[in-house]
């Protein structure tokens, strides 16, 4: 909306041996750890991952849960990948070295490369780890990692310590940049790599996987698969060769990969899921809208800034224990749903006032764990967020990062548009969206105040093709898949700008949008899903003739 009425949407079956760290050839007695941590960024502070390196591109920084400062490590492991994060160091040899770190989740590991380790099986809150190790009479380096184990869920990891004495070293020389770089296999979801080994004057340590800019994979050997990544995907790859002085060689050659197609043309996920505003227009009850309509989802508007980055309902309604609690107890009750949707046309909103990425990606977090959720809405709008392309990038990398850290979450962006579809700021946001592989499960439009114009079906499945069209071009899609990442949330009865979508044009826009199997259906608002001929545009009802509720039934009939 685009006036006060519009306040929209807008592991653990056998643990692993470990192998006593080499000390052939060592005769001398220990040397004595001293008080230093010899890692760099060992609580994550920095907000960013360097120059730690994590598998499958599944570690990232988060604000919460913390252990100490305002920021900790995230490893959203899976299936097929332990998530492991690891920091090559230079240490001495024969020298004692004490590791330890702050862990929270279950079977999470901390321990060196070839030596020993210790783990910790399920700690709801953070635990401590603690092993010494000895270097090898030669050893000038030595990898430290942290994991989780297979299909355990997300771990966490903060204030990594290892105490002993710097290495240091003289060695300024980079290794020879790795070659033959190719792809030997793909699915809808990953591209596995090969190339032929670097060389270096003292010895490789690890090879870096970027994609684009961004690196997505660090291993010791000369292969690697990438996971993470969408479907029918264009993504360039090159490699880096790294010693343990740090030294970095020039890139591989480069490779370019499209992503299968995968199964079913998109994520799965189908949602019909009116706006419900508590703060606004006569709230109904959700039972009694449920009961006479047979909607099962509804999306809660709206998550803003209560002020430091704190979400709350409309940034002053508590999280939990309100009238918001109550309506999704009684809906979760009553069999359905929710999905929460942050921001809107107005108010102090968490993607502008958040100072980054991982700050908001942990004020998203407080709403997850509050409630379970399994899907998360960000109405992108107005010209503090939808207008400026650092805020835009700023919210798409915190969908990323939730959604790294909750297995199964869904991710929806809501946004505006033309009659012809995505305008500049929407083009921008899709576009921003597939270089920070943010991983978005649904683009939705809001095809409305268009500023004039009758043929409210008519405009709103042109924008939706105009939609279509531009994700194809960005993600390299075919149609079906193209169709089911759209969303269209339009505005039932009257418009800010009078236009008009009767409870016949409604459905015909549901009927299209089964057809071409889009992924979502919404509108603004239950609250105004009510008759008010001639009552113009306001909170509680539609400005037209129709039965309560026709519109929530109408949309209940979207399956996709």
């Amino acid at each position: 909306m685009r006036n006060s009425f519009r306040r929209s949407r807008r592991r653990i079956l056998a643990l692993l041996g470990s192998a006593a760290l080499a000390l052939a050839g060592a005769i001398a007695l220990p040397g004595t750890a001293q008080a230093a941590n010899v890692l760099s960024n060992p609580g994550f502070e920095s907000g960013s991952l360097s120059p730690w390196s994590c598998t499958g591109n599944l570690g990232s920084v988060v604000s919460s849960p913390v252990h100490g400062g305002s920021k900790a490590l995230a490893g959203a492991v899976s299936s097929s990948d332990t998530a492991q994060c690891t920091q090559t160091v230079a240490v001495q040899p024969n020298t004692t070295y004490s590791l330890s770190g702050w862990v929270r989740g279950s079977y999470v590991y901390l321990g060196v490369t070839g030596g020993t380790s210790t783990w910790t099986s399920s700690p709801s809150q953070y635990s401590q780890l603690s092993v010494s190790f000895t270097t090898g009479a030669g050893q000038t380096s030595a990898q430290i990692y942290v994991h989780g184990w297979y299909a355990q869920g997300t771990y966490y990891a903060d204030d990594i310590s290892l105490d002993g004495p710097g290495g240091g070293s003289s060695d300024t020389q980079a290794p020879t940049a790795p070659t033959n770089l190719t792809s030997t296999g793909k699915t809808s979801s990953s591209v596995s790599l090969s190339w032929s080994a670097a060389t270096d004057n003292v010895g490789v340590t690890a090879y870096d996987v970027y994609s684009g800019s961004s690196q997505v994979a660090s291993v010791s050997g000369t292969s690697a698969t990438v996971n993470g990544l969408s479907a029918s995907t264009a993504y360039t790859f090159t490699v880096k060769a790294r010693d343990a002085a740090g030294n970095v060689s020039a890139a591989s050659n480069a490779v370019s990969v499209t992503t299968s197609a995968g199964s079913g043309g998109g994520t799965g996920f189908k949602q019909a899921a009116p706006y419900l505003f508590e703060g606004w227009g006569d709230p109904p009850s959700p039972s009694t809208v449920m009961s006479a309509t047979g909607i099962k989802s509804f999306t809660m508007a709206f998550v803003l800034d209560s002020g430091g980055c704190t979400p709350a309902w409309d940034g002053s309604r508590a999280l939990t224990g309100g009238a918001d609690q109550t309506a999704i107890n009684q809906i979760r009750a009553a069999g359905g749903d929710i999905t929460p949707s942050f921001g809107g046309w107005q108010g102090s909103k968490l993607g502008a006032n958040c100072s980054s990425a991982s700050a908001l990606a942990g004020a998203i977090q407080k709403v997850i764990d509050a409630y379970g959720l399994k899907s998360v809405d960000m109405d992108i709008e107005n010209t503090d967020e939808f207008e400026n392309e650092a805020v835009q990038a700023k919210i798409l990398t915190a969908l990323k990062t939730v959604k790294a850290n909750n297995a199964g979450l869904k991710t929806i962006v809501t946004f505006g548009t033309s009659t012809t579809g995505p305008t500049y700021y929407g083009n921008r946001l899709i576009e921003q969206a597939q270089s920070l592989g943010a991983n978005i499960d649904v683009f939705t439009i809001m095809p409305f105040d268009f500023g004039g114009g009758a043929d409210m079906y008519g405009n709103t499945v042109a924008a939706a093709e105009g939609l279509k069209t531009k994700l194809k071009s960005t993600f390299g899609w075919d149609d079906a898949t193209a169709y089911a990442h759209i969303g269209i949330s339009g505005m039932n009865g009257l418009s800010d700008q009078q236009e008009t979508t009767t409870p016949a044009i409604w459905t015909q826009i549901r009927d299209w949008s089964n057809s071409h199997h889009i992924a979502r259906l919404a509108f603004w608002a239950v609250n105004r899903d009510r008759g008010c001929a001639g009552g113009g545009v306001v909170s509680n009802c539609s400005g037209i003739s129709q039965s309560n509720w026709q519109f929530t039934s109408i949309t209940a009939g979207f399956t996709g």
